[in-house]
């Protein structure tokens, strides 16, 4: 099955993880009593053994790759686990090597080595560095509990920027940027529409979509077709395509039902009264003035994300137009192509990254750890005249929860 071994490395990596912090765990309940250790180590072991399960039943049974709850919560706690195991397994690292210098230096000085050694001639491990690592990697795992209380808490960030080439009718040009709704992991309907009650709010005269409409399927914006489609602006709703929207992460009984689904999922931007850009562009007209609009599906140039995106074929007609907004949902775009061959676009907006749901921000300072993937993350980066905007997603995959890098309705203000 397609990418069923990359879940058995992943399962294997969980495993060696798994035994490496129970070797912790056993360190820190060695002086408790009988029942107490038994029961610790058993419940250990039953929580490890059922992430592992979920994990390998995933990429085989499409009822879990449809399931909101298995999707959410059960991913999320085992990504939690993940992250937790290894945040404490650094402190575990650590006191490994503090023992191995120790049996080195056992070797080379018997005498002095001595001093160390434990029952057997074994150095023990440090129960201080074994509650250490525990006890961080709890907290992380702690955190991301509570996260899931900020999965529907937007913000707003309010975004003025100033170009040179700017037409003079469209000074002034209020611009939503939203990305990443993956409506497939909504549970909460309510919430959502309060999101877009904000949006309506800023009385944007432009609203763009960069991507991630759904997690893979196209009917999992059902539900939710009453609520977007209340999104509306004088100058129209724009959308483009992002990595998820083709459903390339489940199984499909067949490639036409899989280009169907892309089909449907089409038909659904229409039936929002969204203008899907594949590949081409608009020119948008106010007083005499024009900007051009170009929107391509999705181009990654990470990892495996796709190359769906065709600049060659949304450029042409575009080269006298005086501005250029472009819509690519993945950030990487950016450096691999745009700033390369397209000098000229002023302005990009994208998503993809969430802010990996997880960092620090503050007016001064922010930090995740998509950082070490994606250069642009999340908001503004610039470099000559060229600007990108990295929207840090209204919705959520994965992870049902947000920490630190909260869920966002761009509003660009074009001076």
């Amino acid at each position: 099955m397609r990418n069923a071994s990359t879940w058995w490395i992943i399962a294997l990596i969980m495993i060696l993880l798994d035994l490496y912090v129970y070797q912790a765990l056993r360190t820190v309940t060695q002086n408790s009593n009988e029942k107490l250790r038994i029961t610790v180590q058993i419940t250990y072991w039953v929580i490890s053994g059922l992430t592992l399960a979920a994990l390998l039943s995933f990429p085989y049974i499409q009822a879990l790759q449809t399931s909101k709850l298995f999707r959410n919560y059960v991913f999320a706690i085992l990504v939690g686990l993940f992250f937790a195991k290894i945040l404490g397994s650094v402190f575990f690292l650590v006191d490994d090597l503090r023992r191995s210098g120790l049996w080195l230096l056992s070797k080379i000085l018997p005498d002095t080595g001595a001093q160390f050694m434990g029952e057997g001639n074994s150095i023990p491990r440090s129960t201080f560095m074994s509650w250490l690592g525990l006890g961080i990697g709890g907290s992380l795992f702690g955190t991301l509990l509570y996260g899931f209380g900020n999965k529907y808490n937007y913000q707003v960030k309010n975004v003025k920027l100033s170009f040179a080439n700017l037409p003079q009718a469209f000074k002034g040009l209020k611009i939503v940027h939203i990305s990443d709704i993956h409506s497939g992991s909504f549970q909460n309907k309510e919430a959502v529409n309060r999101g877009v009650d904000l949006i309506l709010k800023q009385k944007a005269d432009l609203v763009l979509f960069t991507g991630d409409l759904v997690n893979d399927r196209a009917d999992e914006m059902l539900e939710y077709m009453d609520v977007f489609n209340r999104v509306k602006a004088p100058l129209g709703v724009f959308s483009s395509l992002g990595n998820h929207d083709y459903g390339d992460y489940v199984s499909w009984p067949s490639e036409q039902e899989k280009s169907a689904n892309l089909d449907r999922l089409k038909q659904v931007h229409a039936n929002l009264g969204w203008r899907l850009l594949m590949n081409e562009h608009v020119l948008l007209d106010k007083s005499g003035d024009q900007i051009a609009l170009l929107g391509i599906e999705n181009w990654g140039a990470k990892g495996r994300f796709p190359k769906y995106g065709k600049m060659h074929e949304a450029y042409p007609g575009t080269e006298k137009i005086p501005f250029k907004i472009l819509l690519s949902h993945d950030p990487s775009h950016w450096d691999a192509e745009v700033k390369i061959k397209y000098p000229d676009v002023d302005l990009m907006l994208a998503g993809h990254t969430h802010g990996m749901q997880f960092g620090l921000e503050n007016p001064y300072f922010k930090w995740s750890p998509v950082k070490w993937m994606y250069k642009q993350w999340a908001g503004l980066y610039e470099e000559g005249n060229q600007k990108l905007y990295v929207n840090r997603g209204y919705g959520f995959i994965g992870y049902p929860g947000r920490v630190g890098i909260l869920p966002e309705i761009t509003v660009i203000e074009l001076v």
